[in-house]
């Protein structure tokens, strides 16, 4: 018989080592006959027998060890992520990091207990491999950043990736915000949030540079910021939206919006074509509440004029474009040349038209998926409820489609806007909503209700992180002049 003896703690990757022995050895003084003939060779062929046949009887047991390791191997693996990744903005790679993970396994087999750690790279799923979704927005006053509070709340309940916001706001918008992002200190995915804080003096400065342009609408001064955006944010493309309005759906398909983009697109706003409005010179037409805007082309053309640029003569840039734009559409400004504008209606969105209907070929249509509004166009007859509704009947239902780029295309809203309920600075508080009657309640107050008693406490459900940080602005006129030494 041959015993094999399994050492606990035995590593199959180790030599086996066995100890053979037999039963019925012939002792030292029984080896030798009377007659002094010796037996010791026919004992050494029995020995050799029983080592070969030890030998394999070992060789088995270490076969169906091997295989009952194997065969056992749990289902379950713990895996530990490590190091975390810090969060870039958008100018960061997007090459997805490397992560070491540690795998431990623990394998039962009969009489062996072999715990193994084994290490091995992974690509992390975590928010450093994708591209943030990055919005220029601009909130002025404590109104204004209740408002946009919704806003960006709602941003962060359907964003499929990372988000990346630049404020442009006072301090009394910067303190209301601060006080509902310090709520969330474990978002799904990486937020990245930079207040810019322009002083109002120079604003006025800016504006005054431009030289032509003034506004008659109660956003004022700080909603002609919208034409300035690409020289106060360093980035290099980025979505607008105004404070009263809030997503239903990921903002990550308005943000690939931008990969439909020709050569020469520097803006994509909705357009209205059928709207007919000569009081306010048909400004009506588009509507600069939702731009997805590629501020790096909007620099490089120069967008907007400035003092600082007409005695340039270095011969480095062409001449901005709006200008020829606006005396395109409006005439001279002050109707000799050296005055503003008193011609121009609804605020910025005035210029804009300007500008997208002299230079066509830096502007595409947005989807009115991304702007169901409640200003003149009546959320296109759609809101919630039929949820067995088929899409050729909700296309049938729907109205302001005709001559249009959506004609013919259902609209899937995926944000609401609710612009033109007046008699109150924040929408969220209109008396309309109080009104069971009103058509917008009845279509669009249940998803008000509920986004905006959403609590910001319940958007920690995740690992990831916020960022806050402030910084001034100069603008890009400024900038040059410094390059210039001027």
């Amino acid at each position: 018989m041959v015993r094999g003896t399994i050492v606990p703690g035995y590593n199959s990757s180790r030599p086996f080592t066995a100890s053979a022995y037999s039963g019925d050895l012939v002792p030292e003084a029984d080896q030798r006959t009377a007659n002094g003939i010796s037996h010791f060779p026919s004992f050494l062929v029995r020995r050799r027998k029983y080592l070969v046949v030890s030998v394999i009887l070992v060789f088995a047991i270490i076969i169906f060890f091997n295989s009952s390791t194997s065969l056992r191997l749990p289902n379950l693996t713990s895996v530990h992520l490590h190091p975390n990744h810090d969060y870039s903005p958008s100018n960061s790679s997007l090459e997805p990091p490397q992560t070491t993970v540690f795998v431990t396994k623990t394998v039962n087999a009969p009489e062996v207990i072999k715990t193994a750690v084994v290490e091995q790279a992974v690509t992390s799923t975590t928010p450093p491999s994708q591209e943030p979704v990055v919005f220029v927005l601009i909130m002025w006053s404590k109104s204004s950043a209740v408002e946009g509070a919704l806003l960006i709340k709602s941003i962060l309940m359907y964003n499929s990736s990372p988000s990346e916001f630049h404020i442009i706001c006072d301090d009394e918008a910067e303190g209301f915000l601060r006080s509902r992002f310090a709520l969330v200190n474990r978002p799904r995915l990486n937020v990245w949030i930079k207040f810019y804080k322009p002083d109002w003096q120079s604003m006025v400065d800016r504006i005054e540079r431009e030289g032509s342009i003034s506004s008659d609408h109660s956003a004022g001064i700080p909603g002609l910021m919208k034409l300035f955006l690409h020289e106060i944010v360093p980035v290099k493309k980025g979505i607008y939206v105004d404070t009263d309005a809030f997503f239903i759906s990921d903002p990550t398909l308005l943000w690939n919006v931008f990969e439909t983009f020709k050569p020469s697109t520097a803006i994509v706003m909705s357009s209205h074509p059928d709207q007919d409005s000569p009081e306010w010179n048909h400004a009506s037409r588009i509507c600069s509440c939702v731009m997805l805007l590629h501020l790096e082309k909007l620099r490089s053309r120069r967008l907007m004029d400035s003092s600082i640029y007409r005695t340039d003569s270095s011969g480095r840039f062409p001449p901005a474009l709006s200008p020829e734009a606006f005396r395109a559409m409006y005439g001279l400004p002050g109707g000799d040349g050296h005055g503003q504008y008193d011609n121009v209606r609804l605020g910025d969105q005035g210029y804009w038209w300007a500008i997208v209907s002299h230079l066509p070929e830096i502007f595409q249509p947005l989807s009115f998926d991304f702007e169901v509004t409640s200003c003149l166009l009546n959320t296109y007859n759609i809101g919630l409820g039929d949820d067995d509704t088929q899409e050729s009947l909700e296309l049938s239902r729907q109205t302001f489609l005709a001559g249009t780029p959506q004609e013919g295309d259902v609209v899937l809203p995926k944000l609401l806007h609710f612009n033109c309920l007046h008699g109150t600075d924040v929408y969220m508080e209109w008396e309309g909503w109080s009104n069971p009657d009103d058509i917008l309640t009845q279509r669009w107050g249940a998803a008000l209700k509920y986004h905006a008693g959403y609590k910001w406490i319940w958007l920690n459900s995740g690992q990831s992180s916020l960022h806050l940080e402030t910084g001034g602005v100069v603008f890009a006129d400024e900038q040059y002049a410094r390059q210039l030494n001027v």
